[in-house]
């Protein structure tokens, strides 16, 4: 029972994570990802942060870690054409890290 539940929750910070990438992203970007796109591209910024080591590596004097939001675009670039999706527009995909990012920043910062 406690792994549905465990389900529900994520499901829910997805759909969270999702509307406020919606939000985050400028104007004439709005348009450029379905849910179903934008869904895909978060599973794969946390294959990027889970295979990558970068949640390993020791956090800054002020606790951050450096994570290089160009290196997961790149990532994102190579693996929906593997996976044959998108195309995606490379700068659209930044906005999408970014707001990514700044959701977790804004948790981090209400806890």
């Amino acid at each position: 029972m406690d792994t549905n539940n465990d389900f529900l929750l994520e499901d829910e910070d997805d759909e969270k994570t999702i509307a406020f990438i919606k939000n985050y992203l400028p104007q004439e970007m709005k348009g450029a990802f379905s849910d179903d796109d934008l869904y895909y591209i978060l599973d794969v910024i946390v294959d990027y942060y889970t295979t990558s080591g970068c949640l390993d590596a020791q956090p800054d004097d002020e606790g951050y870690i450096n994570i290089d939001q160009d290196e997961i675009v790149d990532y994102i670039m190579k693996e929906s054409a593997k996976d044959g999706m998108g195309p995606f527009d490379p700068e659209a995909v930044f906005f999408v890290v970014e707001g990514e990012m700044e959701y977790g920043n804004q948790l981090g910062e209400a806890q």
